[in-house]
């Protein structure tokens, strides 16, 4: 099976990799190398789902009729 591009995953698919590479770094005993490699992929994967949650806050916004602002506190923010 192909690896899917990043771009292309949908935010589940992201945090269920992101969640597997987290794993993945805090129970395997891997190499320097092989850990700089999952952390690199963690970030990615980090700011690809806060990238896919910022444009839903977007449409959100864009979405509410009566002109009522949603403010999304950055303390919510699990990333």
């Amino acid at each position: 099976m192909a690896k899917k591009p990043l771009e292309d995953l949908t935010f589940e698919e992201a945090i269920k990799k992101l969640e597997s590479t987290v794993e993945k770094l805090e129970k395997e005993e891997l190499t320097l190398d092989e850990t700089l490699q999952n952390f690199q992929e963690g970030m990615k994967l980090t700011q690809h789902c806060k990238n896919i949650l910022s444009q839903a806050e977007e449409k959100v916004e864009l979405l509410l009729e009566d002109g009522t602002k949603v403010e999304f506190s950055s303390e919510d923010d699990p990333f």
